[in-house]
């Protein structure tokens, strides 16, 4: 059965699974495979909530016409946002070592001891952690992984709510 022709709950509960079965996987990583998350990969993981969340959301709700665009445009935002910090992640990564920014303080201590916008600021800045490559899937880092699969899942969202039924 061609995915692309699948009605848009079918479509929308697929992104929900995937996006559920990425945090598995990034759970797996972190407690059997001994790979700490830094704070760039705490948000990505929070972006594939909110993303599996709207994907739910969506498949549930089964909206018709002009609501499924609306789904589609929201979920394909969210993973703009996921594109987005990935993409840092990818180019902290890709730096020479002599530029990579010292490791600074996790972001549960961050939370605690800054506001929400230094908070930010500091992680999007990267840190050391940030740009050690731990884990390699065909030449791709994880987070490069993540950039595809934020990619793929959110034109997939665009597809299943602009396209005529």
């Amino acid at each position: 059965m061609n995915p692309f022709s699948w009605p848009f709950r079918g479509q929308f509960l697929f992104g929900a699974v995937a996006c559920a079965s990425l945090l598995a996987y990034a759970l797996y990583a972190q407690y059997r495979m001994f790979l700490d998350p830094c704070p760039l990969c705490i948000l990505q993981r929070v972006v594939f909530m909110i993303m599996g969340g709207l994907f739910l959301l969506g498949a549930l709700h089964g909206p018709k016409r002009w609501g499924r665009g609306i789904y589609g445009v929201l979920v394909f935002f969210v993973a703009a946002v996921g594109m987005g910090i990935a993409g840092r992640h990818v180019w902290l990564q890709g730096l020479p070592p002599d530029q990579v920014p010292a490791c600074g303080p996790g972001l549960e201590y961050m939370l605690d001891a800054f506001p929400l916008s230094k908070t930010l600021s500091m992680v999007f800045t990267g840190s050391g952690e940030c740009a050690n490559v731990d884990w390699n899937f065909l030449g791709l880092s994880m987070p490069a992984w993540v950039l595809v699969w934020y990619l793929l899942l959110g034109l997939g969202a665009l597809w299943a709510g602009l396209r005529r039924r």
